[in-house]
Order: structure tokens, then sequence, then C-alpha cells
């Protein structure tokens, strides 16, 4: 069936590429979105680094005709993307740090931990969500590529593995008897370059009845909403709850409860389990969200046909508002340097001379300058000194946070500009 539907999609094409599929190994067919060859994301650079060639990669996404998952090819390795400088650290977002509070206050209730337990954090980064583990007297571990995030969490009294997850390290934690009760991995799984392997590193991390949590964003949401700025080379599959299933059941694990989340504009939380030893039923709201999914056409390759002349339109009616900002004079300062307005002002081809700034809280981006645009971060003083008569807000997923931040800014005269889903004065 799944081959009927493509060969009958013209806009789509009708050859296969060289690229195969990370889950099933089916074949992919050419990309339904092209935003061109783009820098790493978090690939910041300094101004020596200015003078220097600098590494792009094609940033195109294809989706599996077969098992429907959503992907980029990896053009860079892990080890590429996530090296010891990486810059991002979850705890500069105050509403992503209240976020994992409250999990971890739902998760201890809803599994019994406690002093006996050993929870282990896959992409701990700086030790955002697992200080409140210590703090409640949990055992934990996280797990840690990146040296100075992982420095970061240490400082936070958290043990940290500095190793990429998979099966092996998996499997040599279990040998030393660290089984886990409770597996974490929020906004991790996206990052994976062989997700078979990882998951199945789950499944051996796991005790008999123990329990993991994966967070990520929806696939759903981000062909809903046009959220293609989430698309970076760091971010290998973009998920659905139905893949999620099948990739948990290929490794012999049971997706048994999901959540839908305001996070990152909209994500889903999956908790799995050994299904032979069922620490829980299935809730009737998996099936139920499956079945949306189907709905909704994310396994149908029409569903993806249109979505490249989506994009542009929105990016032509970016780049158009900038160029008549700056034919009218009007002062403008981006705010927030994320990788997903890396993607989108290097799609639009932006740079200084049409957003001359962009404000960052991370200590570890500022005096540095974005991947490809080259535009410089400035530290949020910077807006004080220099009030602009429009704020960029790139991380539009935090964007009221931001503005409750700045609203002497706002009472100012100063106008807070999204671009996804839709151009809009906030």
């Amino acid at each position: 069936m799944a081959t009927e539907q493509l060969s009958s999609s013209s806009s789509l094409a009708s050859a296969m590429t060289p690229y195969c599929c990370r889950h099933c190994g089916s074949r992919l067919p050419p990309p339904f979105l092209d935003l061109g060859h783009q820098p790493p994301s978090n690939a910041y650079r300094t101004a020596e680094q200015l003078e220097e060639p600098e590494l792009s990669y094609p940033l195109r996404l294809y989706v599996c005709p077969d098992c429907w998952l959503v992907q980029i090819p990896a053009y860079a390795s892990a080890q590429t993307l996530f090296q010891a400088d990486y810059a991002y650290f979850s705890s500069v977002s105050s509403s992503w740090v209240e976020h994992s509070r409250r999990y971890v206050a739902q998760i201890v209730e809803r599994c019994g931990l406690g002093s006996a337990s050993w929870v282990v954090e896959l992409a701990a980064n700086d030790g955002y969500l697992l200080q409140f583990m210590v703090q409640r007297g949990v055992p934990c571990l996280g797990i840690e590529p990146t040296a100075a995030t992982a420095a970061a969490a240490r400082g936070k009294g958290i043990p940290v593995e500095e190793v990429f997850f998979g099966l092996g390290e998996a499997q040599r934690l279990a040998a030393a008897g660290q089984q886990a009760d409770l597996v974490i991995g929020n906004n991790v799984l996206a990052h994976v370059p062989d997700v078979n392997d990882f998951v199945a590193g789950i499944k051996a991390l796991l005790k008999p009845g123990g329990v993991v949590t994966l967070e990520f964003p929806h696939l759903l949401q981000l062909l809903r909403w046009n959220q293609f700025d989430t698309v970076y080379h760091e971010h290998f599959s973009y998920f659905s709850l139905g893949v999620v299933q099948r990739i948990f059941g290929r490794a012999g694990l049971e997706v048994f409860d999901v959540e839908e989340l305001p996070t990152h504009g909209g994500s889903l939380r999956v908790y799995g389990q050994h299904p032979e030893a069922r620490a829980e039923g299935v809730r009737a709201r998996v099936g139920e969200l499956v079945e949306r999914e189907r709905g909704f056409g994310l396994e149908e390759m029409g569903c993806y046909g249109a979505f490249q002349g989506r994009v542009d339109r929105l990016k032509d009616e970016f780049v158009g508002f900038l160029l008549e900002a700056k034919r009218a004079g009007r002062s403008i300062c981006g705010y927030g340097a994320a990788a997903k307005g890396n993607t989108l002002l290097n799609y639009g081809g932006v740079k200084r001379d049409l957003l001359p700034w962009v404000c960052d809280a991370a200590l570890s981006k500022q005096g540095k300058f974005l991947p490809g645009s080259h535009i410089p971060i400035v530290a949020p003083s910077f807006l004080e000194q220099n009030p602009p008569d429009i704020l960029l807000v790139l991380p539009w997923n935090l964007a009221t946070e931001i503005r409750g931040l700045y609203q002497s800014l706002a009472n100012r005269g100063t106008q807070f500009v999204t671009v996804i889903p839709q151009l809009q004065v906030l």
C-alpha cells in the first residue's frame, strides 16, 4: 500500500534516494522539505573563526513510506555536532526548569521513588532536572556526552558519566548492578543517529519493573503549525506516537501511557515498560492519539507534499518584513540565539544588514556569532541600553516568558514579533 501511495505522488518524485531509513532500513524517497545547505545550528563561531571556512550540510527532511519515521540523513556525526564546548544549557530557561521540577514531583509519586531507587537520565545536560531528584534524596546518575554541560551538572552534586548512550553503555551499567527503576530522556530521542540501538539500550538498562519516560516534539504539531525551524542537523528524527510504538516494540518495550505537553510548541511524554512485567496496563489515550495521528494523515504520503510550499511562503513573508523594517528605518534586534532561530535565519539568507544583533542570556554564547549568518550575540543588557523598535523572538516557544522578562521594553514601545506558526506581533 505504501509503495502505491509513493508512486502516485508526483510531488514527492518517482525515484528513491541513496538513503535508507534509520529504523526499518527501507529506501527513502526524495525529501519533502529542503532547507538548503546550513551549518550545524549550535556551531557558534568565535571572532577568529569568522576568517576560516565554515562547514555546512544539506538540511532536508525525508519520510519513510514503510514505517513513517521522518528523518534527516546523518550528514554529520553526533561527535561532530555535540562537542565538548556544546553551548546549549537547559537551565537558562526558567520555564523549562519549572517544567522539570513539576515532572520530578509527579513521577516520584507515580513510581514510588525513594532512597532505595535508582534513576538514570539520558542527556542530563547541566543537571536542570536531576537536581530535583537530588533534593528529594533519590539516587541518580546523569549520562551526558558534552563536557561543558556535564561539568555544570557535577557542580550541582549530580554524578555524571561523560559518554554517548547506547546498548553497549547500558549493558555495562547493568553488569555493574546499575539497572534503573526510572530512565528519563527529555528531548534526546531526536538527537540519536541509531535510534534502534538507543532504545535497545533503554530496554537493557531498565529493571524488570522499571519505567522509561521520553519527551520529544510531536511531528503532528510540526506539520500543523509550520514549525520548520525545529528542523536542524542535531535532530536526526521527528516522531509521532505511532512510530515510537513501533520502535519500542522492535526493542521489546511497550508504550503504556502518553501525555500531550505544551513545551517546544507541542510535545509528547511517553511512558514505556517491559510488557512481560506490566507495571501498568496500556491507557486508552495511547490508541486514541495514534488514531488521531492517522486521521491527520501522518501515515499517508500526501500529508507531506504541501509542506515545502507553506514553509517557503512563511519564509518569504518573514524576509519581506525585515526588508520593510529596514526601509522604514526601524531598529530591530533578535532575542534568543536558539538552534531553531538559526534554521530560520539561514534559510531566509538573513545577515547583519537585516538583523544586526541577537541577545542571549547564556554566557556560553555571548561574544560569539551565529553559525551561517555571523550575527553577533550580545548580553541582554544590550536591550536596556539600546531599546529596539522591534524585538524578534526567535525561540517562539518561550515568547511569553521573554515578553514578561522585558515588559519595560514593551512599555517603551518595543514590538515583540514571532514568525512561527505565522508572522505576528505579540
